[in-house]
């Protein structure tokens, strides 16, 4: 715990969190968006005109708008697939939307062109928005360093054009401009976009620094150990594209199910049409037959087994502060057997609280006038341990003295003078002697093995007391992890870029035993790797662009929203908004009950195609009951469905307080 003691006075951690300008890409930006919601206007215009008895012309014009607005560029390419002799499911769904309207079917294959629409522009927003957000991590580095010439002269240089071996100069408050090793210097690093800690670490000589972290108060001498293309940042961004590309293979799997069913649907449409010719059948009613076949096997109901229970489950989430950013990811929470927990930010708030005021035996200084001398010499600085102690004063509504004569030293604390006494609050292994007053090292020792990060404060020399601060951690905590140790069947694991120590005290208050300390993006991406290797299906929980690339290599994630980076929240699959950890094994319960409702949903279109298709073969299918055969069980997968957008479909977890 030591090693997260002696941080005073760097920028807040909040700051380099949302340091990198958001580069969304608007909605009606894309192609896709705009004709999707084209096709829908233009859909509900014709609606209410069709279903009134208007017009003809009219219903038809707007009908024949949204198959043209929705149904165009779907159809255009898979136009161009077939040059590649791939026969794309789309393109199948444009020509039976065309085949419904040929036998009068109009309004059902407008719905089914609006519903691929609007598949096709949730998919390219999803898209560009990851893209966005990749991208962006880059603008976590600077763009120029200080670069320090033999001679000792300075030079601005862009950061790409750094080299192995070059010294750069970071001034207070800079980022750094390369991953490397400090020569000379000391002062508090924040590294929460590295390695998650809330706390700015102190730097020395020796010790190594990455590019895009915030230096503090001292400067620093750095010398290149990593070019800037292998740098962790550069590193987080590979690795985040990397992972993502890992799940093409399941893509490529729907695409063959698609292909064969696409070759299959049409073979199968042009043989009810040219078999009974061949047996001497009119025209007229072999087309008939192979319309009614084009119909009663068109895969609407199909289609409206799988929408509605996942978007109406991903609605109801919504209502209750979780993002789902698709019918896909709503599907695969559903499926996952492991859960991985970051620490800070996760299953704790992110922000230090002081948690202990211990007065030292001998002193005439009770809890509250401790708390008031330590936050009297605090005030004046912006460390994070600052902060927490002065907020603790204000809570109880403590009068401040006024501190004069205040000095700041990174690594080691402050210094004032108050009410006529010289006052130090800082690291207990920089302000005090080893060697003497045994009484706060036992106070040290206790709060330290409780997690805590303890500071000292003096009075004139002499050791007054000591206070513990710790971050604070979420209400739902424990009920969250014994609800997804329920859903899995498997404790979750602790992944963290913070101490072993203070990592294990939690993980003991919520139940907690595997723990991985100490982890970098990298190694974080390689646990995940290394479950879903062994067959896991793992759940990645976090906050930071340190737990980007592990929630991208994860079979899902889910970042905590008010307090996550714009690349956690853009590369998660889900979002909390509302930071309520309840919601994750609520969210991962309702996907299970989408999803049984969509295998519930093709059993029963199944057996309606299955049963219309026997009939139009073997008998002689009406076409009006054909039509009625497909709406009916269309209808009925898609009420089912939307049970889910029931507020009773939403589990309640212990904790819950949505």
């Amino acid at each position: 715990m030591s090693s997260v003691l002696d941080q005073r006075a760097a920028p807040p951690a909040a700051a380099s969190r949302s340091a990198a300008p958001r580069r969304r890409t608007r909605l009606l930006a894309l192609p896709e968006a705009r004709w999707a919601l084209a096709a829908l206007v233009l859909f509900l215009l014709a609606l209410p005109v069709h279903l009134l008895g208007g017009p003809a012309w009219l219903s038809g014009t707007l009908f024949a708008a949204t198959y043209l607005s929705g149904g165009w560029e779907p159809g255009w390419e898979g136009l161009k697939a077939l040059k590649d002799k791939t026969l794309d499911v789309d393109l199948l769904m444009v020509v039976a939307a065309l085949g419904a309207a040929a036998i009068g079917q109009v309004l059902d294959g407008a719905l089914l062109i609006v519903i691929f629409a609007t598949s096709g522009a949730l998919e390219a927003v999803a898209t560009a928005r990851t893209a966005d957000s990749v991208r962006g991590l880059l603008d976590l580095a600077p763009t120029t360093a200080t670069r320090l010439l033999p001679d000792g002269t300075e030079e601005s240089v862009d950061t790409a054009h750094l080299a192995v071996g070059d010294t750069i100069l970071v001034r207070p408050g800079e980022r750094v401009g390369a991953d490397g090793q400090v020569l000379d210097g000391t002062s508090d690093v924040d590294q929460a976009t590295i390695t998650g800690e809330p706390l700015p670490v102190a730097r020395r000589t020796g010790d190594e620094v990455f590019a895009g972290t915030v230096n503090g108060t001292g400067a620093l001498r750095v010398r290149v150990e990593r070019d800037p293309s292998d740098s962790v940042i550069a590193r987080i961004v590979k690795m985040v594209e990397e992972a993502s590309e890992t799940k093409a293979p399941t893509q490529l799997f729907i695409e063959k199910i698609e292909q064969r069913y696409s070759i299959g649907m049409v073979l199968a449409t042009l043989a009810v049409f040219t078999v009974p010719l061949a047996f001497g059948d009119e025209l007229q009613s072999a087309l008939l037959r192979a319309m009614t076949f084009m119909i009663v096997a068109s895969p609407c109901a199909v289609v409206l087994s799988t929408m509605p229970p996942l978007l109406s489950a991903i609605a109801n989430a919504g209502r209750h502060g979780v993002l789902a950013k698709s019918a896909v990811v709503m599907e695969r929470l559903g499926q996952v057997d492991m859960v991985a927990l970051d620490k800070t930010g996760t299953l704790t708030e992110g922000t230090p609280h002081v948690t202990d005021i211990r007065p030292l035996p001998g002193t005439d200084l009770d809890e509250t006038a401790l708390l008031a001398l330590a936050a009297g010499a605090e005030h004046p600085s912006e460390h994070p341990l600052a902060r927490a102690v002065v907020d603790a004063a204000r809570e109880r509504g403590l009068l401040l003295h006024e501190a004069v004569d205040f000095s700041s030293v990174p690594g080691e604390g402050v210094t004032a003078t108050i009410e006529g006494h010289t006052v130090q609050v800082g690291s207990p292994t920089r302000l005090l002697n080893p060697a003497a007053q045994q009484p706060h090292h036992r106070a040290v020792a206790d709060l330290e093995s409780a997690g805590r990060t303890t500071v000292a404060v003096l009075r004139d020399g002499t050791v007054v007391g000591v206070l513990g601060i710790a971050d604070r951690l979420r209400p739902d905590a424990r009920a969250t992890v014994a609800a997804l140790t329920e859903l899995t069947g498997r404790t979750p694991v602790l992944l963290t870029g913070d101490n072993e120590r203070a990592a294990r005290h939690l993980a003991a208050e919520v139940g907690i035993t595997d723990v991985r300390a100490g982890l970098l993006p990298q190694d974080k991406v390689a646990a995940v790797k290394e479950w879903e290797a062994d067959g896991r299906r793992v759940l990645v929980v976090g906050d930071g662009v340190n737990d980007a690339p592990a929630l991208a290599a994860a079979h899902s994630g889910i970042a905590m929203g008010r307090a996550g980076s714009d690349l956690a929240l853009e590369t998660a699959d889900a979002v909390v908004v509302r930071d309520e950890l309840a919601a994750i094994p609520a969210i991962v319960q309702l996907s299970r009950t989408a999803r049984r409702l969509v295998i519930q949903n093709l059993a029963i279109a199944g057996t309606f195609i299955t049963a219309l298709v026997l009939w139009d073969l073997i008998g002689t299918l009406p076409l009006p009951l054909g039509v009625a055969g497909h709406e009916g069980s269309t209808v009925i997968v898609g009420l089912n469905g939307l049970r889910l957008l029931r507020e009773a479909a939403w589990p309640r977890i212990a904790g819950d307080a949505t």
